[in-house]
């Protein structure tokens, strides 16, 4: 289920995925005086009965990539990540992606910084 600013999902077992979980996403833009804006997402739920709970920060050019980010916290968490994504309604994902987009005031085309890639 998506509204602005929340997505909340479960996953029972079936054939192609015998993993549970649920959890819920709610995020936010930030000013951040070093990033400008970022995005702040935070993710708690249950995977296969462990609770968990993490934070995490994506400055505004890296914002689209936003599912990456959550599936790395999932797998920390025990998500295994053969069993495919951990958001399979399309619907759902455009959505939040439209809503982030909205929030942050991206445009199409407009360049990442480098230096916020993952491993410089």
């Amino acid at each position: 289920m998506f509204k602005p600013g929340h997505l909340h999902r479960e996953q029972l077992p079936d054939q192609s995925n015998p993993q549970t979980f649920v959890y819920d996403v709610h995020y936010e833009v930030r000013e951040a005086p070093e990033k400008s804006r970022v995005l702040y997402l935070h993710m708690d739920g249950e995977i296969d009965g462990q609770s968990f709970a993490e934070d995490c920060e994506l400055p505004r050019d890296l914002a689209f990539d936003f599912m990456s980010a959550l599936t790395r916290i999932a797998v920390r968490h025990g998500l295994h990540p053969r069993f495919g994504p951990i958001l399979r309604a399309h619907d759902e994902y455009d959505a939040m992606f439209e809503d982030i987009r909205h929030k942050l005031e991206l445009q199409p085309g407009e360049p990442v910084d480098p230096g916020h890639l993952p491993g410089r």
